[in-house]
């Protein structure tokens, strides 16, 4: 899911629909059409999409023989996925190298906190649930909230204890499913003291990544593209020895190389934006 951008910067989303059902042509020459306008292509996608769009995904690369293709899967519920590719589309028009802000989807994971309140624990199968919660899935009326990341944790609507949010300035994204519920935003987001609220629509795959289609997922985030800038150009970068882009840490998102042991080039960060 592309969300909506929220300024006029921000870089439009590309969204690849129906890579399963589609002929392998199809598939191939709208990834190439990218590339030959783009020059290198980051396609993010939730680990909730069916097997058979990441064996596809993995297929157009090795046809094309590209590596200016990063294909980036975080381990997040689908709506943390859809704040993170938006970010990364803020941070592709600072002028960021293809290398970099590629790698910098993995550093941005460390920034968004993705939760869920959920009517039922009894499929959810992405955080340790106890046989307490398990039996009070089987109440009429219980809800519990539920954060995947960066840390499992998961209590009951309603009773004494709370979930931990962000120590550091975020807004909160709230997307509803079929489940009658405001406790995300009227009442966690005010205990997390959210800088500001907005609501966008479910993901596809959110009920089959939570376990159950009654559900609001929410995810906090930094919306400032001043502050991931800063945050992306600080991190240590150092050289593909394959392909020779600039990269964060030691592996290539794109050629999926990583960094022979010694001492590699290691590129300084810069601090402001350009």
């Amino acid at each position: 899911m592309a969300l909506p951008a929220q300024d006029d910067r921000t870089v439009p989303a590309a969204v690849l629909n129906d890579l399963d059902r589609q002929p392998m042509e199809h598939s191939v020459d709208a990834v190439r059409t990218l590339l030959d306008r783009h020059g290198h292509v980051i396609v993010v996608y939730s680990d909730a999409v069916p097997a058979a769009v990441n064996r596809r995904l993995h297929a157009v690369r090795s046809l094309l023989e590209s590596d200016r293709i990063a294909l980036f899967r975080p381990e997040l519920p689908p709506l943390g996925v859809a704040v993170l590719a938006r970010q990364l589309r803020q941070l592709a028009a600072c002028g960021i190298s293809p290398g970099v802000l590629a790698s910098a989807g993995t550093l941005l994971t460390h920034y968004v906190h993705c939760g869920a309140v959920l009517n039922s624990v009894i499929r959810l199968d992405r955080v340790p649930v106890g046989l307490k919660a398990h039996a009070k899935s089987w109440m009429p009326g219980s809800r519990f909230g539920v954060i995947a990341h960066p840390a499992p944790q998961l209590i009951r609507v309603g009773g004494e204890a709370t979930l931990t949010g962000p120590d550091f300035g975020s807004w909160m994204l709230v997307a509803k499913g079929r489940l009658e519920s405001d406790w995300a935003g009227a009442t966690l987001a005010p205990a997390w003291n959210m800088a500001g609220l907005r609501e966008a629509a479910l993901p596809a795959e959110s009920a089959a990544w939570w376990g159950t289609g009654k559900l609001v997922e929410f995810c906090t985030y930094l919306p400032d593209p001043l502050v991931l800038y800063q945050l992306v150009t600080s991190a240590r970068r150092s050289v593909c020895h394959w392909c020779g882009i600039d990269v964060i840490g030691d592996h290539c998102v794109f050629c999926s190389a990583t960094a022979p042991a010694g001492d590699e080039p290691v590129r300084e960060a810069h601090t402001s934006p350009e």
